[in-house]
């Protein structure tokens, strides 16, 4: 029997225990054996990954020490008591090695894979190995079958309205942040709109990212619903609630392997969605050079895998097809990519037009939803609560209900300009570049990171003037960003 100690260090998110090296009646060969362990006592179990110190000052003898994820997850005291025993490997590893030798796997050994990522039974390797499988080959039905398991496995919010509505976009175009106007929108219509939002995988910001600037997005499902039923919407970050968690763990591995595929992006989406309760949902999927979907062949593959997942679970989706041309807006980052919603929310004129319009085209199809509006009327209806400041106003009700960010956040103080190589006009600006630039600048993590745009496709510019505005907050993300910039900035002078 040992006695569980905190241990102060974030091994998000793995669960990470430490023990001494000596002193424990085991021998070292004994520990390399038991490189991942199951932690048990009072009927309360998990695994973790075994870390070996040599330093009585972190861990004494008689001890367990608990990471930060792995103490929350065995939600026992300290100084309780458990045992530790070697951690027998998942069962279901063995349809993960089918998987990787080319086979399609049923609902069953999906469900068994999805059920034991989701109480952390595989390692950041494990997991990795079953999503480049995927990557490989994945069938309609495996990624049915993945959806349904992600949603079997959290927890399921119910509300009551007959209609509940969302947007979402699959990513890919920097500062396309239009949910943050389109919620507004809708809230100040009237319909139901409970927005969750994942962290961003492989851009500079998510929507949860941004909003973050503005209000809180860490609530509770009691505080969402609170929220909800008050000002008809939230803005909120859905790992606090638990929707589809198995989701937030493959994430949290495909974000350094910069991995998206469509059918996990199918699965993930739709597994949220319907978690969050969702009755009717638009997908906006942008099409482009350097965007994810980079042709109409491949848009069209997407939208007929998300019509059929939708459909058999039971949520009605209206795909459209989006400009991904270029990044929208000028803002890439959370502060800057704030700064461009609330400009267009309180109807400046120096708004970015691009952000604008795309963001009230999709509120007008998620308003042509609601029974009351007259076919095709959705976009007018976006487009009087807009101007009227009825978006605005739902906006900052939305803020203070989450709770108004305490700290103004401005953007990195620290600023360096990529210049045009010659006089042109601006032919193409890549996106995946622009946004690399973005997250070595510091962009999400540096709330304050990020990129000011200030030519957009088809501007004028001469030689020597700038194109864009690196912004960061420490000199070594700044030289990271200016670096990359400098072996190819992401536009092209014709």
């Amino acid at each position: 029997m040992l006695k569980i100690r905190q241990v102060p260090i974030d091994t998000h998110p793995e669960n990470t225990a430490f023990l001494l090296r000596h002193g424990n009646g085991y021998s070292a060969e004994q520990f390399q054996a038991l490189r991942k362990i199951r932690i048990s006592g009072q009927g309360r179990e998990i695994l973790a990954t075994l870390a070996v110190t040599d330093d009585p000052a972190i861990i004494a003898a008689g001890e367990i020490g608990l990471g930060e994820q792995a103490f929350r997850r065995m939600g026992l005291a300290e100084d309780s008591e458990v045992e530790i025993a070697q951690a027998r490997p998942p069962a279901s590893l063995e349809h993960v090695r089918r998987k990787i030798d080319g086979h399609t796997l049923s609902d069953g050994e999906i469900a068994e894979i999805i059920g034991d990522i989701a109480v952390y039974r595989y390692s950041p390797m494990e997991i990795a190995a079953f999503l480049v499988a995927c990557a490989g080959f994945m069938s309609t039905a495996e990624t049915l079958a993945l959806t349904r398991a992600m949603v079997d496995i959290g927890n399921n919010l119910h509300w009551d309205a007959p209609l509940v509505v969302d947007k979402h976009c699959i990513g890919g175009i920097p500062g396309n942040r239009t949910s943050m106007i389109v919620i507004p929108i809708i809230a100040a219509h009237g319909l139901v709109c409970p927005k969750t939002s994942s962290r961003a995988i492989t851009s500079p910001s998510g929507t949860a990212d941004t909003m973050e600037v503005l209000a809180n997005v860490d609530l509770s499902a009691e505080q969402m619903t609170t929220i909800v039923a008050k000002e008809n919407a939230v803005l909120a970050w859905g790992g606090r609630v638990n929707l589809s968690p198995a989701d937030d763990v493959l994430i949290s591995v495909e974000r350094p392997l910069r991995l998206d595929t469509i059918e996990q992006m199918v699965a993930s989406i739709i597994s949220k969605k319907v978690s969050a309760g969702s009755t009717h949902l638009v997908i906006d999927i942008p099409v482009g050079p350097t965007a994810k979907i980079r042709s109409q062949t491949d848009a069209v593959r997407l939208r007929k895998l998300f019509e059929y997942v939708a459909r058999h679970m039971g949520l009605v989706v209206n795909v459209i097809f989006t400009d991904g041309s270029q990044p929208v807006g000028r803002g890439i980052g959370p502060v800057l990519e704030a700064r461009d919603v609330m400009a267009v929310l309180r109807n400046e004129p120096d708004a970015p037009e691009d952000l604008r319009d795309r963001s009230l085209a999709l509120a007008g199809h998620v308003l042509d939803f609601d029974p009351a509006i007259e076919g095709g009327k959705g976009f007018a209806r976006a487009l009087e609560l807009l101007a009227s400041g009825a978006a605005l106003a739902a906006m900052e009700r939305l803020i203070d209900a989450q709770g108004r960010a305490s700290a103004v956040l401005a953007a990195g103080s620290l600023k360096h300009e990529i210049k045009a190589p010659k006089g042109g006009r601006v032919a193409s600006i890549d996106c995946e570049r622009i946004a690399r630039v973005a997250r070595q600048a510091g962009a999400p993590l540096d709330k304050g990171a990020g990129i000011d745009l200030l030519h957009k496709v088809g501007a004028m510019v001469r030689s020597g003037e700038a194109l864009y505005r690196i912004h960061a907050n420490t000199q070594a993300g700044l030289d990271f960003a200016a670096d990359l910039a400098a072996e190819d900035s992401g536009y092209e002078i014709a």
